[in-house]
């Protein structure tokens, strides 16, 4: 049967549409919420479609999506959204334009549509940008104050130039309107989440942490610690950013 790549960060949530794809005649290869990591076993074993579901975290998706045009090796594999909020998917339309846009009802009719891609778009606004500075793609902003906790000593050469008038204070004694945690210990991290959560009552979180290296991870933290961790007490995550050559990080709030 072949064989299609799921992605859903919500694993939950995600049965249903597995069920879907499996009466469908698909076999699904799901990563759980690990759907944002690497693209080791896509390239390996190519899948006949990636399903994205987009009705959960799209910046997700469309973070998803750019790695993938971004590849040679797999950007040719037809991309699937499934659902979401239309202003969003309408978003993501302009950029990926020659991906399939449908909903959870249509999905087997959908993917028996689908071909791989000879010419596929590759979207510039979501490649490596080298006129958007990590603090930019972190959405600071002009006149942005940023509280900046535990961070490496080059932190700022990371961060790179920052827009007019955006100020960084270190462990700041007042919160700020956005905070930079950068987190490198599994221990450090769970310790440190109550006082996150007072914080994000009043602040936007980033919670940086070290990418993992070939699917592994050395500082012993990974994107399903983090998220599930922060998600235990309160908090929900709503967008991914890759900021350089060492750091990733999840956008978090408190849970309404």
């Amino acid at each position: 049967m072949p064989r299609v790549r799921l992605c859903h960060w919500r694993e939950s949530e995600a049965a249903p549409l597995i069920d879907t794809l499996r009466q469908a005649g698909y076999t699904v290869d799901y990563p759980g919420d690990k759907a944002n990591g690497s693209f080791r076993t896509l390239r390996e074993k190519p899948a006949f479609a990636v399903v994205i579901d987009l009705s959960r975290l799209p910046s997700h998706g469309r973070y998803v999506a750019a790695e993938i045009r971004a590849a040679k090796s797999i950007r040719h594999i037809p991309i699937v959204f499934v659902d979401g909020d239309p202003e969003k998917v309408d978003r993501i339309r302009q950029e990926i334009p020659d991906a399939v846009y449908t909903s959870r009802a249509r999905l087997a009719a959908a993917l028996k549509r689908v071909k791989p891609l000879t010419d596929p778009v590759v979207p510039a606004r979501m490649m490596h940008r080298t006129d958007r500075t990590a603090a930019e793609k972190l959405g600071i902003k002009a006149g942005s104050r940023v509280a900046v906790i535990d961070p490496p000593v080059d932190y700022v050469r990371v961060l790179g130039r920052l827009p007019k008038d955006a100020s960084l204070e270190e462990e700041p004694e007042e919160p700020q309107p956005l905070t930079l945690w950068f987190v490198r210990d599994p221990d450090v991290y769970l310790d440190g989440l109550a006082r996150i959560r007072k914080l994000a009552l009043v602040s936007r979180i980033w919670i940086l942490y070290p990418k993992q290296q070939t699917g592994k991870s050395t500082s012993g933290l990974t994107q399903t610690l983090i998220r599930e961790s922060a998600i235990a007490v309160g908090l929900v995550d709503y967008k991914i950013c890759s900021v350089n050559e060492v750091w990733t990080g999840l956008l978090f709030t408190r849970k309404r």
